[in-house]
Parts: structure tokens; C-alpha cells; sequence
């Protein structure tokens, strides 16, 4: 095992990929000539050249056209976004071409693209920069989705994706590029759609995804002084979400908490609230709590921001509600 960044993580998996298949190309604004606005193409344009990691205009819209039409000759295109905030401008090319080739066509065309890019907020990036977009991507039949929230996940789950024959939907996030983590010194992909338990535990499940999950083990290290053991699910894929594991850790513990960095209303852990009362109703001993970002904009102050953004505090409450505690 070695110790990298996530930043470096990302980008071993690209190259890695770009060298075992000559089809695959990066493209995005500052990822060539800059070594990426992260630094997750760093060395890239030295070893792959000009032609297969391409510095674009400011034009979202523009160059996800182009990468998808690309698909449909033979290529499979990495696509970085500087946020996905900025993916709103080509959403129409990611919503109503990408992830439709393959029904339109009738099987004719398939579309192996990467989209990739920090999600959610990093700090005072004010209300447009802030924005969570899982669930938005989540809610499309052909796309699937990907929130990692460590090195090694990321670097095995974004060789899988590169490698998927579908669109897929790869969120990092501007706060974990520096994280360090330990991951193989030999290849290694993971597969697309299966959670990993983070943690195990008998009173209480807790569910998340994506950096916000580090306020879940924060959580569980305090409520474990209170005698309270915590279950930790990490989704790491939010389409297709690994419903098994779920329902698995809840027929367990009896008791669900969902801990998610999104507005409120009509999310990832609204639909998980649906499955489990569904398929798990009778295990249940307490209602499904969820937490997530208030339901506004973000804010600029940083005041506000701790307050608008969920944090361990949230999750202890949430347990404590769940476990009948004070």
C-alpha cells in the first residue's frame, strides 16, 4: 500500500486508463496547460500531449456536445468540470443526449463518457458555488452515479467508470483533494453500485456518502462514549444505490439515520426513507431520521454557513433522537 492525495488518486486513475486504452482523452477548462484547477491532471498533457488532454473554452455546453458526439466514434471521453455547478450550462447535452443515446438508438449507440468534478460546498463559495447535484443526476434513468469519499474509493471507482460502457456521473469535492489515504501499489477497480460498510456497529445505522460522511465518524466516536454503537454506511454510489447493504445494516439494527449534504426536499435520502419503510417496515423500532443542508441557498457568511451545513452535532441529535436518548 502506498499513502497518496485524492487529487493523485484521480489522477492515477486516468492515466492508468488513458495508458491501457488509446480511446480515452481528458477534456476541460485548465486541465492541460494548468495541471487541472485541483491539480487531478497533473503530468497529464507531458505524457499524453495536446490530443488527448485538451484545454477548453469557458463553454460547458460546447465541449460536453462535443466529448458526447465523440462517443459515438469510437471514443470514450473523460469530461472535467471545474464545479458541477457549471455543469447546469451543459446539462441539456448530459440530461437529453447522453443519457438517452442508448434508448433512442435502440441499442445501436452506446455513450462511455466520464463526467467529473467537485460537488457540493467548499467553504464561502457563496450560493452558486455550493450546490449538491446528486439527486438532480440521480433522478435520470440512464446516468449512474458516483460520490467517493476517500482515495482509495475514488481511484478504483473511476477506473470502473471509465472503463462502463454507460454515462456516469463522478462527483469529488474541492475539500477532499488534499485528503490523504492509503490505496495499492498494483491496480485495483471496485465495483459500481456496491456500499461498503465503514464501520460496524449493533444500535444504530447511520447512511451517507461524499465528504459530509466525515461528520458521521465524528458522530460515532462521541455517541460511543455514551454506549451507543454506530453502523456506518458508506454508498459511494448513488444510482444504482446498494439497497441490499442497506436493508442488511437496518434488519440489524432496527434504527436509520441518513446523513446527506442536499437540500431537503426530494433527495437521495428521501428515496432510501421510502425503500427501507417499504421493504423494512416491521424492523423499524424508531422513524427514519434524515439530515440534510437547510432548505435556502447557501450563505456567504461564515457564521450562516455553520449553521446551514450539516455537522456531527446534527448526527448525535439525530441518533440520540432515534435511540429515545436525550
Amino acid at each position: 500500500m502506498k499513502t497518496i492525495q485524492f487529487r493523485e488518486a484521480i489522477c492515477e486513475a486516468m492515466s492508468e486508463e488513458m495508458r491501457r486504452d488509446e480511446s480515452i482523452y481528458l477534456m476541460g477548462e485548465e486541465v492541460a496547460e494548468y495541471n487541472g484547477a485541483y491539480k487531478a491532471s497533473k503530468g497529464m498533457l507531458d505524457e499524453f500531449g495536446a490530443k488527448r488532454v485538451i484545454d477548453t473554452p469557458i463553454s460547458e455546453l460546447g465541449f460536453a456536445g462535443i466529448a458526447i458526439g465523440s462517443t459515438m466514434t469510437g471514443n470514450r471521453p473523460i469530461v472535467e468540470y471545474m464545479t458541477f455547478n457549471f455543469s447546469l450550462v451543459g446539462i441539456d447535452q448530459i440530461i437529453n443526449n447522453a443519457a438517452k443515446i442508448r434508448q433512442m438508438s435502440g441499442g445501436q449507440l452506446k455513450c462511455p463518457i466520464v463526467f467529473r468534478g467537485p460537488t457540493g460546498s467548499a467553504g464561502q463559495l457563496a450560493a452558486t458555488h455550493s450546490q449538491a447535484f446528486e439527486n438532480w443526476f440521480a433522478n435520470t434513468p440512464g446516468l449512474k452515479v458516483i460520490v467517493p469519499s476517500n482515495p482509495y474509493d475514488a481511484k478504483g471507482l473511476l477506473k470502473a467508470a471509465i472503463r462502463d460502457d454507460d454515462p456516469v456521473i463522478f462527483m469529488e469535492s474541492e475539500q477532499m483533494y488534499g485528503d490523504k489515504g492509503e490505496v495499492p501499489e498494483g491496480e485495483y477497480i471496485l465495483p459500481i453500485g456496491v456500499a461498503e460498510i465503514k464501520r460496524e456497529g449493533t444500535d444504530v445505522t447511520i447512511v451517507s456518502f461524499g465528504k459530509i460522511i466525515k461528520e458521521a465518524y465524528k458522530a460515532a466516536d462521541e455517541l460511543e462514549k455514551d454506549g451507543i454503537s454506530c453502523e456506518i454506511i458508506d454508498l459511494r454510489t448513488v444510482r444504482p444505490y446498494d439497497k441490499q447493504a442497506i436493508l442488511k445494516s437496518v434488519k440489524k439494527t432496527n434504527r436509520l439515520v441518513i446523513l446527506e449534504e442536499a437540500w431537503p426536499f426530494g433527495n437521495v435520502s428521501t428515496e432510501i426513507s421510502h425503500m427501507v419503510q417499504a421493504e423494512a417496515f416491521d424492523y423499524l423500532d424508531a422513524p427514519i431520521y434524515k439530515i440534510n443542508t437547510a432548505d435556502t441557498p447557501a450563505p456567504y457568511s461564515p457564521v450562516l454557513l455553520a449553521e446551514w451545513l450539516p455537522n456531527h452535532n446534527d448526527v448525535v441529535e439525530g441518533v440520540k433522537k432515534v435511540m429515545y436518548r436525550k
